[in-house]
């Protein structure tokens, strides 16, 4: 890690009243080095040294709660994370924006720059969230 991402990640730590640890910096290295969405099993050996699931749960819903990451639903049940944009924060997400999951890799890649389709519901119906996941192939397994 440069010493540019570590002081971005600390930086992002320190602005959501979170403390610095170990375990949580070398989390977000991973979030942000990765092009894909990761999930829990992701996590459970950080650089050779394990880390306990429950605080890997307790960070992931800590790195949710604050905006830092969001949930993408997948079409197996499981639950990949990505971070969030920089407009999220502390229990509101702004991260509407479609998900695709390729059935080849296994992957999920936030698509930022594909407008979430309109949703017309009937009268007295209220959306507080969308989620879009399409699946195929995407393009490192075509």
């Amino acid at each position: 890690m440069t010493s540019k991402q570590q002081e971005r990640i600390e930086q992002l730590l320190r602005e959501n009243k979170l403390s610095v640890t170990d375990t949580r910096v070398k989390m977000l290295e991973m979030f942000m080095q990765s092009k894909a969405a990761l999930e829990h099993a992701s996590f459970e050996k950080l650089n050779g040294k394990a880390f306990d699931r429950v605080t890997i749960y307790r960070t992931l819903q800590t790195f949710l709660d604050k905006g830092i990451v969001h949930k993408i639903p997948t079409t197996d049940t499981s639950v990949r994370y990505a971070m969030c944009k920089s407009d999220c924060k502390e229990h509101e997400h702004h991260d509407h924006h479609v998900h695709f999951q390729c059935e080849s890799c296994g992957s999920t890649t936030c698509l930022d720059d594909t407008d979430v389709p309109q949703i017309a519901l009937p009268n007295g119906f209220a959306v507080s969230n969308v989620e879009v996941v399409v699946s195929g192939v995407c393009k490192d397994c075509k």
